[in-house]
């Protein structure tokens, strides 16, 4: 494709500044099955394997038959498909501003990003296998108490037998506010760094890894899902199957369009734990 220019008027060289939104969600997956999907509608078939019976021994004795292992199969299914389609009308070379379509592009990316890192938060906050408070009843954290729930969140994932190592849990920007006002929560001006850098990772407490988002699920304002958990929990796949750069017929530009296809599961629910809170 001949990436053509574009007329700038109120346009900057720079772009405007967008006020973005981190994307956590994506980054608290695992990416096991990913290469096995290439079009929208492909299912992969996970084995689960159940518990192995552990059976005393007697010397002398012959041992039983061995146990057949019997698991359960999952499904991951790639059910979600999206599309972008963008164009920019020529103009003269004294006009020109290469740099356009890589910006456009790159807004692109984070829309699609913006929108898988949604839909697989409200998975999890469905899929959670232990709750604290409701939509009933949301727990009203307050500066004193903030850090007291997170770890509840973190007893209930050890009730579940969830590995203490790799937990994290995702918070919105409120929450956050309220565990800056705790001396129990660990961050530095390390962390904080890193969080404008990389986005949303602000420190540790409780056991986790404490993320930022403001895609964490919530009603109007109300009852955020907050979710505590671990990698192990949720399989992600994803492909960027079509980008084509053309010229639209019944006007001068150049144009790009893309379809991205994607999936997710809960394999294990007991790794993943949802609080449901109200500001105060």
């Amino acid at each position: 494709m001949s990436v053509k220019n574009f007329i700038p008027q109120i346009w900057s060289a720079r772009l405007l500044e967008h006020l973005d939104k981190a994307h956590v969600y994506a980054n608290l997956v695992n990416r096991d099955y990913e290469g096995e999907i290439r079009n929208f509608g492909d299912t992969v078939k996970v084995n689960q394997i159940g518990d192995i019976t552990i059976k005393d021994y007697t010397k002398g004795s012959d041992i039983e038959d061995p146990d057949d292992l019997d698991g359960t199969q999952q499904i991951l299914t790639i059910n979600q498909s999206k599309y972008f389609n963008f164009g920019i009308d020529d103009v003269d070379n004294a006009q020109t501003n290469p740099k356009l379509m890589n910006e456009a592009m790159s807004r692109t990316a984070y829309g699609m990003n913006d929108v898988t890192d949604s839909f697989i938060a409200n998975l999890m906050a469905v899929e959670a296998g232990s709750i604290i408070g409701s939509d009933d009843s949301p727990i009203v954290p307050t500066a004193a108490n903030a850090y007291d729930y997170l770890v509840d969140l973190g007893t209930a994932l050890t009730e579940a037998n969830v590995p203490l190592v790799g937990r994290w849990v995702v918070v919105p920007a409120w929450y956050h506010g309220l565990l800056l006002k705790d001396s129990r929560f660990v961050a530095n001006g390390t962390d904080y760094n890193k969080a404008i850098l990389e986005g949303g990772y602000v420190g540790v407490a409780a056991g986790f890894k404490i993320w930022v988002s403001n895609n964490v699920p919530n009603t109007s304002g109300t009852k955020y899902k907050i979710i505590a958990g671990t990698n192990a929990a949720t399989s992600y796949a994803e492909q960027l199957t079509e980008v084509e750069g053309y010229r639209p017929e019944k006007s001068f530009k150049d144009a790009v369009k893309g379809l991205h296809i994607y999936g997710a599961k809960v394999f294990q629910k007991k790794c993943l734990a949802c609080m449901t809170a109200n500001k105060a």
